[in-house]
């Protein structure tokens, strides 16, 4: 993966040195929330749950998660992570995710980060459809993906057993063709 650099942020590989900051803002329970980790989360399960290239320029195989750091460009803070993950069973696929320190959220920073990892994937890497899932209770997350021009396209009431719980699960995507249009 090549940096994208945005207003403020550098997006790239997560490295050894990110995961102190990474295990911090995913052990935090509000952030934890609608993830798929519990907490605490340790650097030894940041390390585990990373299970690609760390440290590294190597692409993951199709169907494999990769954390992208977001990292303030001028004090080299990490401020969290976008997810990517390309599908292994659709061509031209990826499913995209996002984490932010709370620290960091309100500013708009996760929206500047996920809409350079989206364009990135359309843009140079050519694919026709990117889509993110979210708790139905995320409003700060469908807001975001909202923003960025992602359409709702299925809610799946009560269907994921989550955290002990039923949860409904909703359904954004955008295509490549919308994404150039909502930029013009």
């Amino acid at each position: 993966m090549r940096p994208i650099v945005t207003e403020r942020l550098l997006l790239r590989p997560l490295r050894r040195e990110d995961l102190p900051a990474f295990a911090a803002y995913r052990s935090d329970p509000d952030i934890a929330r609608y993830q798929s980790w519990d907490t605490p989360y340790t650097a030894v399960d940041a390390e585990r749950i990373l299970g690609g290239p760390v440290d590294g320029d190597a692409e993951p195989e199709p169907g494999a998660w990769r954390q992208v750091a977001a990292v303030d460009r001028v004090t080299g803070t990490l401020h969290g992570d976008c997810a990517v993950r390309l599908l292994a069973d659709q061509p031209a696929t990826a499913e995209v995710g996002v984490t932010f320190a709370r620290a960091a959220q309100g500013r708009g920073l996760a929206t500047e980060a996920l809409g350079a990892a989206v364009s990135d994937l359309f843009e140079v890497q050519g694919l026709h459809r990117v889509f993110a899932s979210a708790d139905d209770r995320n409003r700060p997350v469908q807001r975001l993906l909202e923003r960025l021009g992602f359409r709702r396209e299925a809610t799946f009431l009560e269907a994921d057993w989550f955290k002990g719980e039923w949860t409904t699960l909703l359904v954004y995507a955008v295509l490549a063709r919308e994404w150039r249009e909502g930029r013009r």
